[in-house]
């Protein structure tokens, strides 16, 4: 059975060309991505409550709504903000919840916002979910104004529409969006004084305009032969026909045209609540999202066309700017990411070959591409594109991939020395291999096991490393029991016919026959490993005492989650005082922009103001919209962002307009949060609570390198309030709720009617013009009235002032009201210069708020968020795994070694393995992020390998196994080459990963490749050491070197 590959030369050849066509065929269909897709579990839901401030918003809708979430168990937890006309509430679904399940949660939770719809005022607006899409949009693109002159958005909005059908078309794309469109609206600008003298209001108007507008169906004529539909001419299609349309007026119905009492103009919404600034020019931006399984470089070679087609047609005075294509950047990172697992496998084979000789090398080094072909074809079944975390996942595995080929080469190779027969070479050599081989590869599985079943985001992000290596060894095991055997038997029973030829080479080249050989070192280490044995406990001690180093520092190794990415772009948020209309905010921006593109080393930035920015990277997830006082940037750089730009441009910024809280941000790998430094005060008196997060912000901007803090009910906003004189109001027919209503229709306007203009609906909204902007204008707005006499006789109304029911009172008001799961909530937030560690910070802040003795009342309690609470989430998931795996890990170790003893061995060596990991991260001065945490537990596996080989040879051998401790330096000794072949592959294969450069890499290559080398020793000198004293203590036999 063992020797089936080597007796059937036919199946062994059909086997690699299958290998071979399925991985090249899969790796040509695997869709390409710069960074892993993550569950869509964040959504946003939006309520409108137009004229209600942020007390009315929290009562009438947002706490309405929050009882309902209650009642979704998968939900993990919700914050909701309650501002002036609007309710937010962001809602996070538990970690556990699949990507097959989300949809079906997001469809029962819009099932209880309908039910919550019909508890909410009338005049609001349906509560509307989003679910937030974690990846990153594949092109970005803006229709620019190019002239000088006031932009026509209606030019713009209608190409972008075009332009959107066109990138829709393309086969692959998911959804197109606009962003920084203002929409577009007829508007009727009513005077008000004139408006009064027909005795009408702003909404008995837009009724009328309303009842003109014949888009209804007026039913069907049907006879025995034809089915007709009937219409009603006379639809508003033009601003000609609406200002024409007669309004009645007075008890006499009189009639006067809708020209010769108001305004009729096209134009846009006013206030916008969004605006874009693309290349200093204003615009609007396409973003385009790209089907998961398409293929990136193919969508993108189709859309560059289209572009470039859609661009011709384009008149000079629009431009075409590409704000962002994803495609640039996968391509880059790919070709980055393959030319550095070539440049390993080229490394990995120049250590085989000079370890284990030439001809040996090319068999162990055929088991590499045998390996990475299965692997691809794997990727493609269990669905995993190609992007960096499953490349790198091959490149961690890159060293591992052939340690089950070395042992096999060395052991088959070494039994034809002896003259055995190929066949019974294989049989004896896989024999004694196998279960060793297994025990390894599962232990190897088992450590990087709980990597993969990580859940949430942090697991979507790097889950796929370990399913990686786990695929690549079990591919590797394969290879090594079936194909690698038939290789030496075949290559070595050639070599055998010709060894009198190979005799008379130099002896200068035998290295590249045996690997290479040193006497001297030979006849040093013969003598170590020969103390180690005589000297157990010292010896073993030795051997444990870098691992505990190891573990003492561990305690001073600096806290990360992850670092920041190594981009060209850097993003910036701008916020200004709740009240500062979109305008002014326009008006900053342009300011802000020309500060930051007088640097050199900005190449261009791109704004979008009143709502975030489209997401250019996977982790950027938004959540602003309709807010005119916010806007965010992409800066985009002429090369790799640096802590040291970023620190720059927040100095420039904070000095040029200190009225603003201006952002810099460096974009950061892993899941996302809203800030590094977050802290949740809980109670139930919004004073209160606004007190207890002042004095904790107050602590934080004491800190050095914090640039900006926030507390989510720090800002308050002035507010109009029209004290009314309840009984003159009465007299005049009047009550407050109908001067609010006159009042709100006057100056937001009342929508009465729409045109349609391509295919789209500009509605008509009737509204004051310029007047609803003065204050004083406002005051002296007549409203109409009646008294009860004239009730009675069925008077014209009267027209009365304002002014004349009440006076004005400006009050201060919350701008915003925060909750968290239903709890009101206090959020302190910290920003921190560039290249700062977060966790350096909070044990800061914390110290300082012991310092200055902050304390909270009863019933209240505080807990902290942001990149702390991100990566204890992260770091539970992965532990809440390992209980178990690791059962299973001592299971197969008992169950191949066959002695609960020896696996105590193993055990030693795994947890010393971790120790070494700990210790190489210190030595080379890297923060304990997750990535070396992730290395540090795949470490396990891979380092314990060497040791159960060395182990199995000793308990396998007839007379080494007894304890005699020559036979078990011998055996020691015939297992050396393939260990350190093994563990220099290993670490070799992670170069590749140090000479990257950049922050998120190497500290994950230094803890396994480092562990790795430290391991080696252990294997070496602590599992013969732990053995020998094993059957020292416990044997039958006692035995003692012989002097020499």
């Amino acid at each position: 059975m063992f020797t089936l590959f080597y007796r059937n030369s036919r199946l062994l050849i059909l086997t690699i060309v299958l290998i071979a066509v399925w991985g090249i065929s899969s790796y040509f269909t695997l869709p390409r991505l710069e960074d892993p897709e993550l569950v869509s579990r964040t959504a946003v839901v939006s309520t409108f409550f137009p004229g209600a401030n942020a007390e009315r918003v929290e009562a009438l809708v947002t706490e309405k709504i929050e009882d309902k979430l209650t009642e979704i168990e998968e939900i993990d937890n919700y914050q909701s903000t309650s501002r002036n006309s609007s309710s937010l509430i962001t809602i996070e679904l538990q970690d556990n919840v699949s990507k097959q399940q989300v949809d079906s949660v997001w469809t029962r939770i819009r099932n209880k916002l309908d039910e919550a719809q019909t508890e909410l005022p009338n005049n609001t607006s349906k509560p509307e979910l989003e679910a937030v899409k974690v990846k990153a949009y594949a092109l970005i693109a803006g229709l620019t104004w190019e002239q000088d002159d006031k932009p026509n958005y209606g030019i713009l909005r209608r190409q972008a529409e075009v332009f959107k059908e066109r990138l829709e078309a393309i086969s692959g794309t998911e959804e197109v969006e606009i962003f920084g469109d203002p929409q577009e609206e007829i508007i009727v600008e009513i005077n008000p004084q004139a408006l009064a003298s027909y005795n009408l209001t702003a909404r008995e108007l837009s009724q009328q305009i309303a009842q003109s507008d014949s888009k209804i169906s007026a039913g069907q004529l049907r006879d025995n032969d034809n089915n007709l539909l009937i219409q009603v001419a006379g639809e508003l299609d033009t601003l000609a026909r609406i200002r024409q349309i007669p309004i009645n007026f007075g008890s006499q119905s009189q009639f006067v045209t809708l020209q010769n009492i108001a305004t009729i103009s096209k134009g846009i919404t006013e206030p916008a609540t969004e605006l874009a600034l693309l290349n200093g020019h204003p615009g609007v931006a396409v973003a385009v999202h790209v089907q998961s399984g398409s293929r990136l470089d193919l969508w993108s070679e189709v859309a560059e066309k289209k572009i470039a087609e859609f661009q011709s047609e384009l008149p000079s005075s629009i431009g075409l700017p590409i704000v962002f294509a994803q495609s640039s950047y996968v391509e880059e990172r790919l070709n980055s990411l393959i030319a550095n697992l070539l440049l390993g496998a080229g490394l990995v084979f120049a250590v085989t070959v000079i370890m284990m000789g030439l001809k040996s090398a090319i068999i162990v080094s055929s088991a590499l591409p045998l390996s990475v072909f299965m692997v691809f074809g794997w990727m493609n079944w269990l669905n995993i594109p190609l992007h960096q975390m499953s490349i790198t996942g091959l490149i961690v595995a890159l060293g591992i991939l052939i340690d089950n080929a070395i042992v096999m080469v060395d052991e088959i190779k070494n039994e034809l020395r002896q003259g055995i027969k190929p066949k019974v070479a294989i049989n004896h050599s896989i024999q004694n291999l196998a279960i060793p081989l297994l025990s390894s590869t599962l232990t190897t599985v088992l450590a990087f096991l709980p990597i993969a079943l990580l859940p949430g985001s942090t697991g979507e992000f790097v889950g796929t490393i370990a399913i990686t290596v786990i695929v690549a060894v079990c591919c590797s095991l394969f290879i090594s029991l079936t194909i690698v055997p038939a290789f030496v038997a075949k290559f070595h029973r050639h070599q055998d016919s010709t060894e009198n030829s190979k005799k008379q080479k130099k002896q200068s080249l035998s290295w590249l026959q045996n690997g290479i050989s040193i006497p001297i070192l030979t006849r040093l280490y013969r003598r170590t490993v020969k103390f180690t044995i005589a000297k157990p406990i010292l010896s073993i001690i030795l051997a444990l005492l870098i691992p505990v180093i190891g573990f003492i520092q561990a305690g001073s190794l600096e806290q990360q989650f992850f670092p920041a990415a190594d981009r060209d772009q850097l993003q910036i948020q701008l916020e200004l005082p709740a009240s500062v209309s979109l305008t002014k905010t326009q008006t900053l921006i342009q300011q802000v922009r020309q500060q930051i593109i007088k640097n050199p080393e900005i190449k261009d930035v791109h704004w979008l103001l009143g709502r975030s920015i489209p997401s250019f990277y996977y982790n950027l997830t938004g959540g602003k919209e309709q807010q005119a006082n916010y806007a965010q940037a992409l800066v985009q750089l002429n090369s790799l962002t640096s802590s040291h730009l970023a620190k720059k441009l927040q100095t420039q910024l904070d000095k040029a307009f200190p009225t603003a809280r201006i952002i810099v941000r460096q974009l950061e790998q892993g899941p996302p949060f809203d800030a590094p430094i977050e802290m949740r005060i809980y109670g139930s008196n919004v004073e209160i609570l606004q007190s207890l997060g002042e004095k904790a912000r107050q602590s934080l901007v004491q800190i050095k390198d914090v640039t900006h803090t926030r507390a989510s009910l720090d800002e308050i906003q002035p507010q109009i309030e029209w004290k009314i004189d309840e009984e003159q109001a009465r007299l005049a027919g009047l009550n407050r709720t109908t001067i609010a209503q006159q009042l709100d229709n006057s100056l937001e306007g009342v929508v009465g009617g729409s045109i349609l203009e391509a295919n789209e609906e500009l509605p008509v909204r009737v509204r004051l013009g310029q007047e609803r902007g003065n204050l004083s204008q406002i005051s002296s707005l007549d409203l109409l009235a009646t008294s009860s006499i004239n009730r009675q006789g069925n008077n014209p109304l009267a027209a009365v002032p304002l002014s004349s029911f009440g006076k004005i009172q400006l009050k201060p008001k919350l701008a915003q009201i925060t909750h968290y799961n239903g709890q009101k909530v206090n959020t302190v937030q910290g920003f921190l210069n560039a290249g700062v560690l977060p966790a350096e910070i909070l044990n800061q802040f914390q110290a300082q708020l012991e310092n200055n003795k902050f304390t909270l009342p009863p019933g209240y309690k505080l807990e902290f968020g942001g990149e702390q609470e991100q990566r204890n989430d992260a770091v539970g998931g992965l532990i809440s795994t390992v209980g178990v795996l690791i059962i299973l890990m001592i299971a197969t170790l008992v169950l191949s070694l066959g002695s609960f003893q020896l696996a105590g061995v193993i055990g030693i060596v795994a947890i010393a393995s971790f120790g070494l990991g700990l210790f190489s991260i210190w030595l080379f001065d890297y923060p304990f992020g997750f990535n070396p945490i992730i290395g540090s537990v795949g470490l396990i596996g891979v380092a314990v390998n060497d040791s159960i080989v060395v182990l199995s040879a000793i308990s396998n051998h007839p007379i080494a196994k007894t304890g005699n401790p020559q036979a078990i330096q011998e055996v020691v000794l015939h297992s050396t080459r393939h260990v350190l072949t093994t563990t220099l592959t290993t670490a070799i294969g992670f170069v590749p990963l140090l000479l990257s450069g950049g922050e998120f890499w190497p500290p994950l290559a230094v803890a396994i490749a480092g562990g790795v080398v430290g391991a080696t020793f252990l294997a070496l000198y602590f599992v013969p050491a732990a053995y020998y004293l094993i059957k020292l203590r416990f044997g039958k036999n006692r035995f003692s070197f012989k002097r020499s």
